[in-house]
């Protein structure tokens, strides 16, 4: 069974005639996400060539698995990926297609002249806007990087990997602090090693510090917010007191100007065992480790 966000890449494709080069295809997918903003079936991230969707690839990994669609030096969709979107072509989809003509460096010079943020960790704008100074200059404003030092937490729930990595960007995370005492995921990205490659591959270092975490039996049962005070209180009392030496190591990354994010699953502070690790932080070392939550 295909997720909807899956059939639209075959029907974007079909709609695209039925083959397209990976470049153009990410490029023309993000492009109609950005036209879709309620209801866009991907998130991006700046990166190499501009925005990207770690997402939408693994998806497309997954239809060529499954014999949807096929990899030849691009995306071509195959007689089974015809027959699942069945003969009626999507509207919508066909008329952007037919509204987006350009390809190659035409294309990917629109998308980093529309938006610049996605063109800020590219190695080829130089290339591709040679000449166009103003379009140079408004990517280099957004790039500008933060240089004091920073404690955040962050929760992925609700979050795309995409729009979580952007909530990381955005602030200057330099070092993404993962406090699961299991860092295992269903959700795509946020399983350990996937959540690793995918920070370092847009400049954020990863770090996983079990001894933070809370073990999975612990968190039974918790089904109002008095039940997990009850379990922060112990923690603070019991387990927080004996990790000085972790807490140390997080104190010398802030003191060496890294913009740290303490990271775990659940949105909001109060329900996750990060505002613990961050109070705790600051109650050591004092009002410069005061966190902010994203």
């Amino acid at each position: 069974m295909l997720f909807s966000r899956q059939r639209q890449l075959l029907q974007l494709l079909d709609a695209l005639g039925g083959t397209a080069g990976k470049l153009d295809f990410q490029k023309l997918l993000f492009l109609y996400c950005q036209e879709q903003p309620t209801n866009a079936p991907y998130d991006f991230v700046p990166y190499k060539f501009g925005a990207f969707s770690f997402t939408s690839y693994a998806d497309c990994r997954k239809l060529v698995a499954h014999g949807l669609i096929e990899d030849d030096d691009g995306w071509r969709l195959t007689d089974a990926g015809r027959k699942v979107i069945g003969r009626t072509p999507d509207l919508q989809l066909s008329a952007f297609a037919r509204s987006h003509r350009l390809r190659g460096d035409e294309l990917v010079v629109d998308t980093y002249r529309r938006y610049p943020f996605f063109a800020t960790r590219s190695e080829i704008a130089e290339r591709v806007l040679k000449g166009d100074e103003a379009a140079l200059a408004r990517i280099e404003v957004v790039r500008a990087a933060r240089s004091n030092s920073a404690l955040h937490t962050i929760g992925y729930e609700g979050h795309s990997v995409e729009s979580y990595l952007n909530e990381l960007l955005q602030n200057g995370i330099t070092i993404l602090c993962d406090v699961r005492r299991n860092p295992i995921s269903r959700k795509y990205g946020f399983s350990k090693n996937t959540l690793a490659r995918i920070c370092e591959n847009v400049g954020i270092r990863y770090e996983h510090l079990p001894e933070l975490g809370i073990a999975s039996e612990q968190r039974q049962g918790l089904d109002t917010q008095a039940d997990y005070d009850a379990l922060f209180d112990d923690y603070e009392r019991t387990w927080l007191p004996k990790q000085g030496t972790v807490l140390e190591k997080i104190r010398t990354w802030v003191g060496e100007k890294e913009r740290v994010a303490l990271t775990c699953y659940e949105h909001a502070p109060n329900q996750c065992h990060r505002h613990c690790v961050a109070e705790a932080l600051e109650d050591k070392f004092g009002k410069d480790y005061n966190a902010k939550h994203l």
